[in-house]
């Protein structure tokens, strides 16, 4: 009997226990950023020892958890922490998908712009500025080269009130100044500025990194005032399957898709494709020209990535871009094509590229680069026709050694450049060959001290040896504060046309006075770093430059000595451009970032003892960008917007009535993202809030808009307009009055999906 009651009593013991385990929950999801997995990330339950940490692919499980209501505590380096209320009952497997925002501290990024070498920002002895794809995001643009207006210091020019081409202003300098690269590879320059910044789909771009100040020692000619290096994504961090469509009230459109397709198991390929279409012309200024030109673009971009031993480098990507571009009078078709009866600006480019890398199988750290383009542009401006050919090639092999405490560069490049278009400026084709040595020395001489040292030699066959020195100095008081102060020269060698649009359109004559020299420069920065950590988990980067570069030779249109001509020629005297400019990124717990940037300038040119400010260049800039998260709605809002101080603007005559100078004007946005749909994005906004546009305030933008080939226009003997009844302020037709975009308010909506 007691052997009855003892196995009655285990059996109810084990059907208690069994019970008693049969109580516990699970909890389970994926924490992600804009639908990207965030491996090892930190997942805790608040108050217990219950936590885990994410899979390659985000994915996280908390297992037998007893029931009963908890904070879910989730944390990453370089994202905002996060935190919910999370209940759980008996039995239940809740599942949870958390998106964390990445914080305003992404100052440990990996860069590579500075230095020719991959190294921690913060260790960097140049200051470097880096952009991730989602602070594109934040307002949505068809390009890069328009989504740069909300950087500091960094302004997107428009160069023609009629064809809309710009190029990229770094801290007051024209664009010819900036020189943009790709995956390092400086292949775009000249003639091809603008289209490297166009056409790469954002989900592709790894980061966007930007050097203000001269960096010819590494990079050569063109990189004067300052680079752009678009560093486009690996296998690695590429998604499997992307697709980014939106479109706007004007009745613009843009489509990025792109795709990882895995090729054997040793190789990958990131394919992208980005289609623009603009189609609807549009007068809203009432000067019967169009305010935006109409374009139909597509750009085919793939890289492919391979796998080799020791974890060596090999990649090659290639790129084909084709635009189709018309701006002009609202009656303009094809047919009118390099015509004088009605007015129109039409430019029909072809590009492709190829550019790669390979690292030398030998224990040394010996990288090959190359990149290969060709560029074609066939243009008419009015009854002007404009065709050019362009093409570079570029090969650098480096040697990257670390000896003690010197951290040493090498290299050796060989840049090919052959240019050629109808232009007076052009008799014969350029076909020049310039072979460069370059090395660099960055010394550790103290735990908290380096210093960095750098000669590049070129050799041009037009103007002979180039040496170009810099040196940088980097202080690092502590983690939190870096000083450095960086010095160096810069040099470029000019191809006028394929830089100066204002040369092509309108009816001034080009006059060339001089056989053109090449322009160089000498440039000090001074930058201070300070970063924040307050106890309630707010975080303050301050980031602030002082600028000064002097510039001879330079090269600058005057466009006042005659009004009816464009003159070019080497300044004689000097041109400075000097300034302050500050960051301020905060990051609040609650999801609140504010990211503030101001920029201070003096850019002006000083010939026999007058000083002017430099035309089309701003004195102030301002940029800012607020976000909040609503983690409840999914919702993320941003407030984005950008301001400009007063521009000298170029005049036609002393009875020109436009103004002299721009006024102060800022353009603002507004965007909702709402992130609720598992791989979807669903976005939508306002852009220019404030419906600004440069016609405010002035009587018309194009000068004699009404007559664009100058047909009822009155010369006298000297072949200067002469004022008359139907012409009163004795003007020639000219679009080159432009400081800013003629496209005011519009709204938009898009939609992302992404598959990693």
């Amino acid at each position: 009997m007691k052997i009855i009651y003892r196995h009655i009593i285990f059996l109810w013991l084990g059907l208690i226990s069994s019970c008693s385990f049969g109580q516990t929950a699970s909890l389970n999801g994926k924490v992600t950023d804009n639908g990207e997995p965030i491996p090892l990330t930190n997942v805790v339950l608040k108050g217990t020892e219950i936590g885990a940490a994410t899979d390659i692919d985000g994915l996280f499980e908390l297992a037998n958890v007893e029931p009963g209501d908890y904070v879910l505590l989730v944390t990453s380096l370089g994202y905002q922490s996060y935190q919910t209320k999370i209940s759980l009952s008996a039995n239940e497997s809740k599942t949870i998908n958390i998106q964390l925002d990445a914080s305003a501290q992404s100052l440990d990024e990996t860069v590579v712009t500075g230095t020719l070498k991959p190294v921690s920002r913060l260790e960097s002895p140049v200051p470097v500025e880096v952009y991730s794809p989602n602070f594109l995001k934040k307002n949505p643009t068809a390009s890069v080269f328009d989504a740069l207006q909300n950087v500091n210091g960094v302004r997107p020019q428009i160069n023609c009130n009629v064809c809309n081409t710009g190029d990229i202003h770094i801290n007051g300098l024209e664009g010819p100044y900036t020189l943009v690269l790709i995956d390092g590879m400086p292949i775009v320059s000249g003639l091809g500025t603008v289209y490297g910044l166009t056409g790469i789909p954002n989900s592709l771009i790894e980061q966007i990194e930007i050097v203000k100040g001269p960096a010819s020692s590494l990079y050569g000619s063109e990189a004067v005032g300052g680079l752009i290096n678009i560093i486009t994504k690996n296998a690695l961090s590429a998604p499997e399957f992307f697709a980014d469509g939106f479109a706007t009230s004007w009745g613009e459109y843009n489509l990025d898709v792109g795709s990882k397709i895995e090729i054997g198991q040793k190789t990958d390929l990131l394919l992208g494709v980005n289609y623009f279409n603009y189609d609807i012309p549009v007068d809203n200024n009432g000067d019967n020209f169009t305010d935006l030109t109409l374009q139909d673009r597509i750009s085919i971009f793939q890289k492919w990535n391979f796998e080799r031993s020791d974890n060596r480098l090999f990649s090659l990507a290639g790129r084909f871009f084709y635009e189709d571009r018309w701006g002009g009078e609202m009656q303009w078709t094809p047919e009118y094509r390099g015509g004088d009866e009605i007015y129109g600006e039409s430019i029909y480019t072809r590009r492709w590229e190829v550019l790669g890398k390979y690292q030398l199988p030998l224990e040394e750290k010996l990288l090959l680069s190359f990149s290969y383009n060709d560029h074609n542009q066939n243009s008419v401006y009015g009854d002007t026709e404009y065709l050019a050919d362009q093409r570079i090639g570029f090969a650098q092999l480096t040697w990257d050694k670390i000896a003690g405490n010197h951290d040493l560069l090498f290299g050796s490049a060989i840049r090919y450049n052959y240019y050629d278009d109808n232009t007076p400026a052009t008799t014969e084709a350029d076909n020049i060959w310039i072979p460069s040595l370059f090395a660099q020395d960055e010394y550790s001489f103290a735990p908290k001290h380096s210093f960095l040292v750098g000669l590049r030699y070129d050799y041009d066959q037009r103007h002979g040896n180039i040496l170009t020195p810099r040196a940088a100095y980097k202080w690092k008081v502590s983690n939190n504060d870096i000083f450095r102060v960086n010095a160096g020269t810069g040099f470029r060698v000019v191809n006028l046309f394929t830089e100066e649009h204002a040369a092509l359109t309108g009816a001034r004559e080009v006059i060339i006075a001089e056989e053109l020299k090449p322009e160089r420069s000498v440039n000090v920065n001074i930058n201070y770093l300070k970063k924040i950590y307050s106890d309630n988990g707010t975080f303050i980067g301050l980031d602030a430059s002082a600028f000064h570069t002097r510039f001879s030779n330079v090269i600058l249109p005057d466009y006042e000595t005659d009004p009816n001509q464009i003159i070019y020629d080497n300044l004689d005297g000097k041109s400075v451009s000097q300034g302050v400019s500050a960051n301020l990124d905060i990051a609040f717990p609650s999801s609140f970032k504010i990211m503030v940037g101001a920029t201070w300038q003096d850019v002006s040119s000083t010939e026999n003892g007058v000083t002017q400010q430099q035309i089309l260049t701003e004195s102030i800039t301002a940029t800012w960008n607020l976000s909040y998260t609503f983690h409840s709605l999914k919702l993320t809002a941003d407030y984005t917007g950008n301001l400009y101080g007063p521009m000298r603007l170029p005049l036609l005559g002393d009875l020109d009535p436009r103004q002299e100078y721009s006024p102060t004007w800022s353009i603002q946005n507004i965007q909702f993202t709402y992130k609720g749909l598992n791989n979807f994005e669903v976005y939508g906004g306002i852009k220019n809030l404030l419906d600004w546009t440069p016609n405010r305030g002035n009587p018309f933008i194009i000068a004699r808009a009404n007559d664009p080939f100058d047909k009822e226009v009155t010369f006298d003997s000297s072949g200067n307009a002469v004022a008359t009844p139907n012409n009163p302020y004795a003007l020639t037709f000219d679009p080159a009055y432009v400081y800013g975009p003629n496209q005011g308010i519009r709204g938009f909506f898009g939609l992302r999906y992404t598959v990693f």
